[in-house]
């Protein structure tokens, strides 16, 4: 794994952070290569109970491609014929946002500056976002004449609403914290200085839960949105009794008639 993507397990939670704060966390194709593989990492290990994605430096989270090495493929791709620059959202977005989205686990993001284009998708991936107060958010896409990738046709949608997604994807602009709380982007909003740790603070939390139950309403939310209430209810019972059939379950009841305080095994 390249080291402008870093990668860390600890207590049952895995840390991904974007390391290349002289570029704002651009994506470059090795950083994208090892996003991936971190990514893919993170969902498929069972022993990592809950992924903490953040990014190194004070002033980006993740401005999306970098496009100073996008113009010299395009380059290329000219020269060659072959049209490979445009296959980064096969080869490396689609599977980054597979992975955080559709992990068995919950998913944390520390937005710690801008995030912008795929750092925004990147970002509406997770299941929780805790963003500094001095961050700020951009779809950017048709500012260099490009549609969303990254998720964000799908996430955003369903966070703001059909009609102020195709507004914020038109016409791209900044997006305070504030604003973006208001707009449910944010699920908190902390001073610069205490991101990371509000936000370690919470994968943490998740960690150590339930975590059957945890995968079980992520895919409950994701299925109903797309579904009928008849095909949610099938739906949630197959989840519930899965969840019911989980050990941690039964610690959780047990723990409530004692009066005591549960210690989740993830299983």
């Amino acid at each position: 794994m390249a080291d402008t993507v870093l990668y860390e397990v600890s207590d049952g939670l895995a840390t991904i952070t974007l390391n290349r704060p002289e570029a704002m966390n651009a994506l470059n194709v090795a950083t994208k290569v090892a996003l991936r593989e971190a990514a893919e990492e993170a969902a498929r290990d069972t022993a990592v109970r809950a992924v903490l994605l953040t990014a190194a430096g004070e002033r980006a989270f993740c401005v999306g491609q970098d496009l100073k090495e996008h113009i010299g493929l395009l380059a290329q791709d000219r020269e060659t014929g072959s049209g490979q620059t445009m296959s980064t959202v096969r080869e490396h977005y689609n599977p980054i946002v597979r992975a955080l989205a559709g992990a068995a686990k919950p998913v944390v993001a520390a937005v710690n500056g801008v995030a912008a284009g795929a750092g925004f998708g990147f970002a509406l991936a997770a299941d929780y976002r805790v963003v500094a107060d001095t961050a700020s958010f951009n779809t950017s896409f048709a500012g260099v004449a490009l549609t969303g990738d990254s998720g964000i046709s799908w996430t955003l949608p369903r966070v703001v609403g059909p009609s102020r997604a195709a507004d914020l994807l038109l016409f791209p602009r900044s997006i305070s914290a504030q604003d973006a709380l208001e707009l449910g982007i944010a699920n908190r909003v902390v001073p610069a200085a205490e991101v990371r740790d509000e936000a370690e603070k919470v994968a943490r939390k998740l960690a150590s839960g339930p975590t059957v139950a945890y995968a079980a309403i992520k895919e409950a939310v994701a299925f109903g949105l797309t579904h009928s209430l008849e095909e949610t209810l099938d739906k949630e019972d197959e989840l519930q009794t899965r969840a019911g059939q989980s050990e941690d379950h039964t610690i959780a009841v047990r723990a409530f008639v004692n009066k005591e305080k549960p210690n989740y095994l993830g299983r």
